[in-house]
């Protein structure tokens, strides 16, 4: 039998090695980024087209290569920072396996320019699919200038699978934020399509920050400082009452290389649990300095997942130091005393008929009609009541008092819900969170947040559908400044905001102007919180493979709906409950959660029996 088993040329065997390393434009970007930092560079430039499909440029002023070791840098497993099995355990750089720009060439056109300070000329290297086509001496500055063009374009089956150019677009960003915040003291500047998208200068980390994510987050940070014997912990969180929906903005790095870490997350989580609401994240730039014998970073092909060699310890050490920063800064949980007029309601033993009828928040609860204080009238009825020994007298139990009155005799066509409209009573709200309404079979509880959810979602996909939408004017223009990712983003969502009532142009250097806004929103939030919060959804839901029309409903949906903890009039209620139970959908927001649920008679009744 002939032997079966057979070496692959190093062409195949690169682009095998590509299908880890490059998985898209972003993959390339952040590899030529942490060959520039490697260099040893002052000052860094990216320069892309199409979101990278076109091309892909990095420029530095680091130190350069000789042209042996320019030829060298395609070879596979070819690196400077490796001479020993040991030194794998010690690794300070970023680059050390030797298989980026072997894989990266093996699936692209390469221009490599590159220079050392000491040589009067530099080199150019072009390499097509593993394949040297020419190198040549050309003038040129100190450092190197490498091109990556048509990327994937000998893998037409990976190219195709490439998203659209406003995610691509994301994800480059993305990689740039995270190298970017990891070298304050290096100049970096980002183009796209001839667009300056960031400028840069050499600063502090605080000033990158801002620099990155805008001017609002400057009043928004707290330092974090603490050295351990194994690990030392530095960076800045976000206060809590700047908490987001979403877990954008959370950065960790190792070293000051970008990793993702559960257990560091979860220990930062942890330490906001107590000042944050659960559906509220918060966003944190920390950064670890340790020992490299005590990680292992070569557990994943993008080294971005490390392994700590004590993950409790350093767990612990990180909820600590998040910790001590809130307290620090007074924003750790304190005791309330003052009482919550949700709760601080007594409820009064007085029989039927004591006090004023037509109140009973005013006679059973002795409030009166502002909420604000005790009414003496009530209390002393009360307190005559329980001398004269007149208790109330209590009724024997029957199912017929759990009977509502004037029952109809048919059902709506939302029988499958168990909820008839003409069943439902004066409805309560419970904790600022829920609508309780009584029904026919037992307690309807709605989800307010979830509810208006559904609703807006599915008016604002019927809007973009019809072109039919209701505007409000702002009385006076007002101006939003993004920062030029997000201005980035915000362009391409434009034409289908104005479709279903926002009124905004581009006034030019990533602000815009808004004229109007679409009616219903919730007026408790303001205006720029859903826009941000807008751009966050809408670039989530992306990666979901949503229609835009789809994505831009379910994002303003998920943005613009009213938020559990808002108090609502029993008007609004009714409204609330009318409005869900027209949709198509009612069972369900759309991000997944319920609406409603209905607590059934039979099981209160059982529950009070056992």
């Amino acid at each position: 039998m002939p032997d079966i088993i057979q070496l692959l040329p190093d062409s195949i065997a690169n682009q095998i090695a590509a299908g880890e390393v490059v998985q898209r434009p972003a993959s390339v970007v952040k590899e030529l980024l942490e060959n520039a930092l490697d260099a040893k560079s002052a000052s860094i430039r990216l320069i892309i087209k199409d979101a990278g499909k076109t091309s892909i440029q990095v420029i530095d002023d680091g130190k350069g290569m000789s042209e042996t070791d320019e030829r060298k840098a395609f070879e596979r497993h070819a690196t400077s920072k490796i001479r020993s099995a040991d030194d794998l355990f010690a690794i300070r750089t970023m680059g050390f396996r030797g298989e980026a720009l072997a894989s990266i060439a093996a699936i692209a056109h390469v221009e490599l320019v590159t220079r050392q300070a000491a040589d009067e000329l530099g080199t150019k290297l072009i390499i097509e699919g593993s394949s040297v086509n020419r190198q040549e001496k050309v003038q040129t500055m100190p450092g190197t200038s490498i091109t990556v063009k048509n990327l994937f374009y000998n893998v037409p089956a990976r190219r195709k699978f490439l998203k659209s150019d406003a995610v691509e677009l994301k994800h480059i960003t993305d990689e740039f934020h995270r190298i970017a915040l990891a070298n304050p003291e290096i100049h970096f500047s980002f183009h796209h399509n001839g667009n300056e998208l960031y400028h840069l200068p050499k600063g502090n980390l605080k000033q990158r920050i801002v620099g990155i994510l805008g001017k609002n987050y400057a009043e928004k940070l707290i330092p974090v400082q603490e050295n351990t014997d194994i690990v030392a912990i530095s960076g800045f969180i976000g206060k809590p009452d700047a908490a987001k929906k979403s877990q954008a903005d959370q950065y960790i790095f190792v070293n000051q290389r970008f990793i993702k870490s559960h257990y560091v997350s979860h220990a930062v989580r942890t330490a906001f649990e107590e000042v944050i609401a659960p559906d509220l994240f918060p966003f944190y730039f920390l950064f670890l300095e340790i020992d490299p014998s005590r990680i292992d970073i070569n557990v994943h092909p993008t080294k971005t997942e490390i392994k700590f060699e004590e993950e409790r310890l350093v767990y612990n050490y990180v909820k600590v130091s998040v910790k001590h920063s809130l307290g620090q800064y007074s924003l750790s949980p304190m005791l309330d005393f003052t009482q919550d007029p949700a709760f601080g309601k007594f409820v009064s033993t007085a029989p039927h008929g004591v006090g004023n009828t037509h109140s009973r928040q005013e006679s059973e609860f002795g409030y009166t009609s502002k909420g604000t204080s005790p009414s003496r009238d009530g209390w002393q009825e009360v307190y005559q009541s329980l001398v004269s020994g007149n208790s109330p007298t209590p009724m024997p139990f029957s199912r017929e008092l759990f009977s509502l009155e004037n029952e109809a005799s048919s059902l709506s066509p939302l029988e499958e819900t168990g909820v008839n409209p003409s069943y439902l009573t004066q409805p309560f709200q419970l904790h600022h969170t829920f609508v309780l309404h009584q029904v026919k079979s037992g307690l309807l509880v709605i989800d307010q947040q979830a509810a208006h959810e559904r609703v807006l979602y599915e008016q604002y996909l019927d809007t973009l559908q019809t072109g039919e939408y209701a505007s409000q004017k702002e009385l006076f223009p007002r101006t939003i400044q993004l920062d030029p990712a997000k201005a980035a983003l915000f362009h391409t969502m434009l034409d289908q905001l104005h479709g279903v009532g926002f009124e905004i142009e581009d006034f030019g250097h990533n602000a815009f102007v808004l004229h109007g806004s679409p009616a219903g929103i919730d007026e408790s939030t303001s205006i720029e919180t859903i826009i941000d919060q807008l751009i966050d959804q809408y670039s989530y839901n992306l990666e979901l493979h949503l229609g835009v029309q789809e994505n831009i409903a379910r994002s303003l949906a998920l943005s613009a709906s009213m938020k559990r903890g808002r108090k609502l009039e029993k008007e609004e209620m009714r409204h609330l409950t009318d409005r869900l139970f027209a949709c198509s959908l009612p069972y369900k927001s759309p991000s997944g959660r319920k609406c409603f649920y209905i607590l059934e008679l039979d099981e209160l009744i059982r529950r009070f029996t056992q």
